[in-house]
């Protein structure tokens, strides 16, 4: 059906900003059964969309895991995001002009809520399953605290935390995007942003969401046809451009300092308490060469959840293989989910 913009007339962020007529962006595919318990919402990575029957078309689609045939799947975008969300590009209604800098930082948390409000409109009863991964592992997590609403989760490659490790990937990022000249605070104009610092910046995040036998094994010490430049160099500048062409530099800062904020202990108690006090069954699937989110962060995870199993995907593709291995995820998601992931009675009321 393609992106839908619902508006909520009234969103209230956790440090206090509210917000009206705020744009959620969202897609769908499938129905809601008679009970409207058969929903999966499937959360976005980083730079991702709604359309997630693009980018998980291995699992999103007839004969995956997550197959509309028998489920109400919806993908909505992150706030923040500039596909069509309320994030940084969005005209504030009280001026008619973008929010700009003056859009906040706003929490994993935040985004659980403003898409609660969205499935409520929906007529969503019941989440049968909650799934994404990186990022959107970090809302899949959260969306367990909203049970008994949310009956599954599935977080894939991220841990219960934002780790050190990672804040300090993202913070290298966006100072790469601070010390562009046109960053100016992040009070530019649109299209006349820090176009240097964030391909500078997209490049830095895809050494991470590889791993080193990657890059080995695509790029070696190869160079480029008639050129001194190597076949890395290359591909990096490549993925900083493409990611320009379709991006948002204040965007980029503020999707990363959300992520920042993911901690599910975060005024709930102790870290271990608060997982293990999680009834609700969770899937955390590990990626064995990711060296962004290690998979031991998802097998500590998997063990401190009160109804965790973990498991895990082998492939040279790093953190990236959430998004390449969709066979493997495929066969991890659709025994479990035939234990733990209820159908609802099949009964379609409507699109």
């Amino acid at each position: 059906m393609g992106i839908q913009t619902h508006r909520i007339a009234t969103f209230t962020a956790e440090a206090g900003h509210v917000f009206r007529d705020v744009p959620v962006a969202y897609a769908t595919w499938g129905h809601l059964n008679a009970a409207r318990d058969n929903c999966i919402v499937v959360c976005h990575a980083l730079t991702g969309d709604a359309e997630a029957a693009t980018w998980w078309n291995g699992l999103v689609g007839p004969g995956g895991a997550l197959d509309p045939q028998r489920y109400f799947v919806v993908c909505m975008g992150v706030p923040g995001s500039p596909y069509g969300t309320l994030s940084p590009l969005t005209p504030d209604p009280a001026t008619g002009q973008p929010y700009g800098a003056i859009f906040p930082v706003l929490t994993i948390r935040d985004t659980v809520k403003l898409h609660r409000l969205l499935l409520d409109a929906l007529g969503v009863r019941a989440v049968a399953l909650a799934i994404g991964g990186s990022m959107g592992g970090m809302h899949a997590l959260e969306w367990g605290f909203e049970r008994p609403f949310v009956r599954a989760i599935a977080p894939i490659a991220v841990g219960g935390q934002h780790s050190a490790w990672c804040i300090g990937w993202s913070e290298a990022q966006r100072q790469a995007i601070y010390a562009d000249a046109r960053w100016k605070g992040g009070a530019y104009a649109p299209g006349e942003g820090p176009e240097a610092g964030l391909a500078a910046a997209r490049m830095m995040a895809m050494v991470s969401y590889r791993s080193r036998e990657a890059f080995g094994q695509r790029h070696g010490r190869a160079t480029m046809p008639g050129s001194s430049v190597f076949s890395v160099e290359s591909y990096l500048r490549y993925q900083g451009q493409k990611l320009v062409a379709r991006f948002d530099a204040l965007c980029y800062v503020r999707l990363t300092q959300q992520m920042d904020t993911h901690d599910v202990a975060r005024g709930r108690g102790t870290y271990e308490d608060v997982l293990g006090g999680l009834d609700v069954p969770a899937l955390v699937v590990g990626i064995d060469t990711d060296v962004l989110y290690p998979p031991e962060e998802q097998r500590e995870l998997a063990a401190l959840l009160g109804r965790g199993t973990y498991a895990e995907i082998t492939s040279p593709w790093g953190h990236d293989a959430f998004l390449i291995e969709f066979d493997q995820l495929n066969r991890l998601l659709v025994p479990w989910m035939a234990q733990q992931v209820p159908a609802g009675d099949g009964v379609a009321v409507g699109s």
